[in-house]
């Protein structure tokens, strides 16, 4: 025998009896209802009965009047409640329209109002609540991972652009951090997906508990985990996966008594030394440098690779400074602009570190400036 389905329950809320009864007639054969002749009695029936999925209020109640009800209803904290529709009864006062719309009203309907409106009403109403609650849920869906509890991988990189432009805005810069356990197929063949899980799990509450505020923790690829680092220089998120992965090295974790041999691997990127500037970029190369510490052995970190001094910039500079010594600066102003840009990052480094008070925004504008360029070619 088939279950009855339970059909959708509406409160009619009006100080007339004749009224109510009138409502419910229209009603009844499609809604289950509840009735109550008073604002505070409404408002009672509401927080405990939670198979109510919309009202039809009056605006004119004893105890408490519609406007009350709906202001309490609107500033509830539980969603149930402030997202209910509200369907007033409403009368010849516009003044009193205009509040209760104000207050959160979701339609008006007046005491003539025939059966067909007045269904039409509530179907379209109940249609709308629906629709919004399924917007949120995928809404959510695309943010959270339903099962971790973690950003999706769409989400994160969404937030890697946001972080990416106001990096580049600020003259700051952006780290990524992709992660996994090492040997994830061995693990889940010897010790079932779910002690496998319930480690991911693990790992993933103590990342979250770690990380700041403003990092980003969530899903990259299969198992693998990343977080995005706005402002965070790529030296300290090294030293927090190399902390990260002696703690998984040493860590005591037993399955059936037996301990397990756990690792982790981790890849950094960064920004301004890897030279990337889009957020897919940087997530790749981090996820691509996790892929080769584990292709070599696991258990390590591989971060970026930072060019030596002596490569392109030191040679320049010693030329231009003999040139100097030598008497001969008029051949070393034309280059003035492209040596200042260069060593740009040097000078802040010397002025936040030496504490030197530079005055670094003006000597950024004119070395960035190309029309300074022009104008100290011009002087040449």
């Amino acid at each position: 025998m088939e279950t009855p389905t339970q059909l959708p329950r509406v409160l009619i809320v009006d100080e007339s009896r004749m009224v109510r009864a009138m409502l419910i007639k229209h009603i009844r054969e499609l809604y289950d209802f509840r009735e109550e002749g008073d604002g505070e009695a409404a408002w009672q029936v509401l927080v405990l009965d939670q198979s109510i999925q919309l009202v039809i209020c009056s605006l004119s109640l004893p105890v408490l009047d519609g406007d009350g009800l709906l202001v309490r209803v609107r500033a509830s904290k539980l969603p149930r409640l402030s997202q209910m529709p509200i369907l007033m009864i409403s009368g010849d006062n516009d003044e009193a329209l205009a509040r209760a719309k104000a207050h959160g009203a979701s339609d008006f309907i007046n005491r003539g109002t025939g059966a067909n409106e007045l269904l039409a009403r509530i179907d379209s109403l109940l249609k709308l609540v629906e629709a919004q609650k399924q917007l949120k849920e995928n809404l959510q869906q695309n943010v959270q991972n339903p099962e971790s509890g973690l950003f999706t991988r769409k989400y994160v990189e969404l937030q890697a652009v946001q972080a990416m432009s106001h990096a580049m805005r600020h003259d700051s810069e952006v780290s990524a951090i992709v992660m996994s356990f090492d040997n994830i197929g061995a693990l889940r063949e010897e010790h079932g997906v779910e002690v496998f899980n319930q480690l991911q799990q693990r790992f993933s509450d103590m990342l979250a508990s770690k990380i700041r505020k403003e990092d980003s923790l969530g899903h990259f690829a299969g198992s693998q985990l990343v977080v995005i680092s706005p402002g965070t220089p790529y030296p300290a998120c090294e030293s927090f996966g190399n902390r990260l992965r002696e703690a998984i090295h040493v860590a005591n974790i037993a399955v059936h008594g037996q301990r397990l041999n756990l690792s982790v691997s981790v890849g950094v990127s960064n920004s301004p030394v890897d030279g990337v500037t889009s957020a897919g970029a940087l997530i790749e190369l981090a996820g691509s440098r996790l892929k080769t510490a584990q292709q070599m052995g696991g258990n390590q970190v591989i971060s970026c690779q930072v060019q030596p001094l002596t490569s392109a910039l030191v040679p320049r500079i010693e030329h231009a400074i003999a040139l100097i010594n030598s008497g001969h600066e008029s051949e070393v102003v034309p280059h003035l602009p492209a040596l200042g840009r260069q060593i740009l990052p040097l000078l802040k480094l010397l002025d936040r570190d030496l504490k030197l008070d530079l005055p670094m925004a003006e000597i950024e504008k004119c070395l960035l400036d190309p029309a300074q360029d022009s104008k100290d070619a011009g002087q040449d």
